[in-house]
């Protein structure tokens, strides 16, 4: 088979997995028991189904002990705990809506994406395979809790697969779409400092989570306080039917966040990370600790854990390979965590240097490395500053939505100060609402009566406050942009003629980004219009393109349109 055929049969292979895994479709294959997951754990106390969820309000639920409120600041905030599946079946009661509307989301998002049945009834068996034996790699408390939450999940969707079955996929989602990252899917930036760095010597984390499933995939993003009945008690951030943890800190002052690194294509399922990350931050008190328990588990994607640590007074990496692992600590105060490894057990790994190379990891990189130098010592503002910055290398303009820092897709960004359990939650849209505080010492002993009577739990004195850009002509620009973006991408299909307005429009609202320009050439290509193709590929390539990949295959496209 010709190189070119190889690499497009690839990139089918990748895009049916993720198209399936993320979009909540991952489960469309199990029809066939042979082959899928089938039985769930037997649970031998299963008292807790005969409690009753309260009602307070439309957006306030008591389930026992357990909670779920809105917060006025749009983020949904849950208090769960107990047994394993206890905790599962409080989860799935008090999210229950929130669980469907989560799920149908998924599903609307794959009839949109994968149109074709026959190309969908081709994935179900290739996914069913795929995930053959993810429940082998999942430890029992886990699946204890995950079937929990699977008994409040729609009916709706069984035609896909029993509720079980689709909310154990589920959380394989994130792994796959870190393992095609190349399909721009995720970039997520983390970086932390102490001691000298750090105003009062104490160490903060802050992190972006650009995992990007859709605009309704983060729309409500849940504030979870654990307290499980083995381990230590834990927040993170999350979503419906999502038990593992992509960021968060427990009672010990413990943080991870998650970043992916480039893997080569896996051939079956294991270790979901993002439980491999809950499992951590529930039973880790140091970065030793946090290391030990990496170890047990075999993961099927290359993944950086960022572990902050109040004992440690520092922040380490473990860096976790389907084949390798190694744990990498910064000579200085400060360190960065973008999509690629620094250790050396790596140092010589062609994918990683490959990533290093051809993506837009190495480039945030050395963009969050350029704002901390420029501090000669941080804080919590300054770190929620620099999570927002929106600009390139040197400050440059590049555009709304460029792979920078702040990409404008974030699901949530976060910053922990372990030495107070303080931590901080952006509210929507991604990391320019106000970033609310909650402090972890009175949210585990609340009252109640508080959440009954529906009062706030956040800090408000330590609001940080709404990103001035969001009231900006600039992002009224770029909410134009995006719709202009959706209305051109229809276009393409159909015989609709571009006016030289709507054109010149969309240039204006967003100038600087090259993918403005690329869409259009794509357009005018479709429509054999070559030389207005070939003048919009070359307005592309004079902007910033942090991926040198996306940059070879635009003058790739060039030299075709040339031809």
């Amino acid at each position: 088979m010709p190189k070119n055929q190889k690499r497009r049969l690839k990139r089918k292979i990748l895009l049916a997995i993720l198209l399936l895994l993320l979009s909540g479709m991952g489960a469309f294959m199990l029809y066939f028991s042979k082959v899928a997951i089938e039985y769930p754990p037997i649970v031998k106390d299963t008292a807790c189904l005969k409690l009753k969820r309260i009602k307070i309000n439309d957006s306030t639920y008591l389930y026992g002990n357990n909670w779920l409120r809105k917060s006025e600041s749009g983020l949904w905030e849950m208090y769960v705990e107990g047994k394993p599946f206890e905790r599962g079946v409080a989860f799935g009661r008090l999210t229950s809506e929130l669980l469907a509307y989560q799920e149908q989301t998924f599903v609307d998002q794959i009839y949109e994406l994968v149109p074709s049945k026959s190309y969908l009834n081709f994935l179900k068996y290739f996914v069913a395979w795929f995930n053959r034996n993810l429940d082998g790699y999942i430890i029992e408390e886990y699946k204890e809790e995950i079937y929990g939450v699977s008994l409040s999940a729609s009916h709706a969707f069984d035609y896909i697969g029993s509720g079980y079955q689709r909310q154990l996929n589920y959380h394989a989602a994130h792994d796959i779409g870190h393992a095609l990252q190349g399909l721009n899917m995720v970039g997520c930036t983390s970086f932390s400092f102490w001691n000298q760095k750090s105003a009062d010597k104490t160490l903060v984390v802050g992190r972006n989570f650009d995992f990007y499933a859709g605009d309704k995939f983060a729309e409500n993003k849940i504030v979870c306080f654990y307290n499980p009945s083995a381990g230590y008690k834990f927040m993170m951030i999350s979503w419906a039917g999502m038990t593992g943890v992509v960021s968060g800190m427990n009672e010990k002052g413990l943080t991870i966040t998650i970043n992916a690194s480039k893997s080569s294509i896996p051939t079956s399922a294991k270790t979901p990370v993002t439980l491999l990350a809950r499992e951590i931050l529930q039973y880790a008190s140091t970065i030793d600790e946090a290391y030990t328990i990496a170890q047990k588990r075999k993961l099927f994607v290359s993944e950086s854990l960022m572990i902050g640590s109040l004992k440690d007074n520092r922040t380490a990496i473990i860096e976790k390979s389907p084949g390798a692992m190694d744990i990498f600590l910064s000579d200085t105060c400060y360190i960065v965590c973008a999509n690629h490894f620094q250790g050396a057990a790596f140092a010589h790994d062609k994918t990683n240097l490959e990533n290093i190379r051809t993506t837009d990891s190495y480039y945030r990189f050395r963009r969050a490395s350029e704002l901390l130098a420029q501090y000669p010592v941080m804080d919590v503002p300054k770190t929620a500053a620099i999570l927002r910055n929106r600009y390139g290398i040197g400050g440059i303009d590049a555009g709304m939505g460029n792979e920078t820092l702040n990409q404008l897709i974030a699901h949530h960004a976060v910053i922990f100060k372990p030495s107070k359990l303080l931590v901080w939650v952006s509210a929507p849209p991604y990391q320019l609402g106000k970033f609310v505080a909650y402090d972890l010492n009175k949210v585990f002993h609340l009252d109640k009566k508080s959440i009954v009577e529906n009062k706030e739990i956040y800090e408000k004195e330590l609001t940080i406050p709404v990103d001035s850009f969001l009231y900006s002509v600039e992002y009224k620009n770029y909410l134009r942009y995006k719709e202009m973006t959706r209305m051109l991408k229809k276009y393409k299909g159909t015989k609709e003629v571009l006016s030289p307005h709507f054109v010149n429009e969309y240039i204006a609202s967003n100038p600087k980004f090259y993918q403005t320009y690329l869409h259009l050439a794509e357009y005018f290509e479709k429509k054999g219009e070559k030389d207005k193709a070939i003048y919009f590929c070359q307005q592309a390539l004079g902007n910033v393109i942090p991926r040198l990949d996306e940059k070879l295959k635009i003058e790739k496209k060039l030299q075709k349109l040339k031809k």
